[in-house]
């Protein structure tokens, strides 16, 4: 399918891996010109060189810190009009809320809702004037399904959810659409990380509590980054126009309600 944006600019958020890489390679191969983001700068240029090798797009990669003013500052120095901006960050670690103090929750409420709100908040406008845009947010499946340990990271999302319902509604009819896409659990580092620990703690091997994990999603098994990276383009595309302040998810069935 022809996406219809092919040669749009994208502000892919935290895409040197992981599922913000997926979403760049797949704006990448619909024809998007990107600027992709990450804190290590070697990975970013190895992962922009690879982008541009395999797609006629331009790729820029600007290393910075999107929980930061000045790292939103240089992504959008880079592009200062994007048609498209996904928003991500990484949550916060895996902590019992017993252990959060005042800084920690304030760092994580800022990592994962008020930065993705202050990049919206400067590129929303423009996209309105000039007739398209799209704005995809990387939340979690935790957003409707909390899970222990990750409280602060699906409070902080929930948080951006329900500050954007209302104002994504808003920009409508001059062809801007906010979504959220909701991973479950997706083959990343994040996830592979996790089994390590809940080995160590429940003395299983990594691949059985792999195997366990994979057996209680309806689809025998994780995501890929490479599929929910198709996901988030098919909601930049054209078509997706009249969807908006929809929450995705990306999950394999887990999720395990009708509505």
């Amino acid at each position: 399918m022809d996406l219809g944006i092919s040669g749009r600019k994208a502000i892919v958020c935290a895409s040197s891996r992981g599922l913000g890489r997926g979403c760049a390679e797949a704006l990448a191969e619909a024809g998007c010109d990107l600027v992709i983001n990450g804190l290590d700068p070697q990975r970013l240029e190895a992962t922009a060189a690879d982008l541009r090798a395999r797609f006629d797009v331009t790729v820029e990669a600007v290393a910075a810190d999107m929980s930061t003013l000045e790292g939103q500052k240089a992504v959008l120095a880079a592009c200062p009009q994007p048609d498209i901006l996904v928003n991500n960050n990484g949550g916060p670690p895996r902590r019992d809320f017993r252990e959060l103090d005042r800084e920690a929750m304030i760092a994580g409420v800022i990592q994962n809702m008020i930065s993705p709100i202050e990049m919206i908040q400067q590129v929303a406008d423009g996209m309105a004037e000039r007739g398209f845009g799209r704005i995809v947010n990387i939340t979690s499946i935790t957003v409707r399904m909390p899970i222990e340990g990750l409280d602060l990271s699906s409070g902080a999302r929930a948080g951006l959810t329900a500050f954007l319902a209302g104002v994504g509604r808003t920009y409508t009819h001059r062809n801007v659409t906010i979504n959220n896409l909701l991973p479950g659990k997706m083959d990343t580092d994040r996830l592979r990380g996790g089994f390590a620990r809940a080995a160590a703690q429940s003395g299983a091997s990594v691949e059985e509590v792999r195997a366990a994990q994979a057996a209680e999603i309806p689809a025998r098994r994780f995501g890929t980054a490479e599929e929910f990276g198709q996901v988030c383009a098919f909601y930049c595309s054209r078509q997706a126009g009249y969807v908006t302040g929809q929450n995705i998810l990306v999950d394999g069935g887990l999720y395990p309600a009708a509505f």
